[in-house]
């Protein structure tokens, strides 16, 4: 059952966005709790060289001008952590993710904070959470071999320890939306509350 999610509108197109419509879709179908809401069209600050020095700089270190940097990615991260399920809206642009995507994904994959290095490799951190990918694109078939978006998703949720990843799809819009719609809509009606 879903008690708090945290969902991550990654579409530039506040109006008219498949990406957004079926991510309210999935947001009726599993009636949470809590709803913690990030919208990316808002823009997120791209990581910089002071943002990266103060990543690497111990915590009991920073100063307060370096914590003022990990602010937003600090935020960033505990919405995730607070949350049981991340849904996630991702448009498909050009093959891959909208750059506000990355951006945030640049903001929460921080070693030691999500992830660590061990002897067997890197480990996630944030485990035992689900995620839930809602894909809308003009004509990449998600899983073809143009997509480029949803495996790279899923590689960098693993890679912050979160494997459970369900992904709702609506692609090739601009080929058969009616049929490309009618596929999602069946595939949010299967999800597990």
């Amino acid at each position: 059952m879903t008690r708090t999610l945290l969902r991550i509108d990654a579409s530039a197109r506040t109006d008219g966005s498949v990406s957004r419509e079926l991510a309210d879709r999935v947001v009726n179908r599993l009636a949470p709790t809590q709803v913690i809401r990030r919208d990316l069209a808002d823009s997120l600050p791209q990581i910089d060289a002071a943002w990266i020095g103060a990543n690497f700089t111990a915590a009991e270190a920073r100063t307060e001008d370096q914590r003022a940097a990990l602010a937003l990615s600090d935020t960033l991260i505990a919405e995730i952590e607070a949350a049981d399920t991340l849904l996630i809206a991702l448009p498909i642009y050009n093959f891959g993710v909208p750059t506000a995507l990355k951006t945030w994904v640049d903001h929460v994959a921080r070693a030691g904070v999500t992830f660590r290095y061990s002897e067997d490799g890197p480990e996630g951190l944030l485990r035992g959470k689900r995620a839930i990918v809602v894909v809308a694109s003009g004509g990449t078939e998600v899983g073809g071999p143009i997509d480029f978006a949803t495996p790279w998703l899923r590689h960098v949720l693993g890679f912050i320890g979160i494997t459970d990843v369900q992904v709702v799809t609506a692609d090739r819009l601009a080929i058969d939306p009616d049929a490309s719609r009618a596929k999602a809509e069946e595939q949010i009606e299967k999800l597990a509350a």
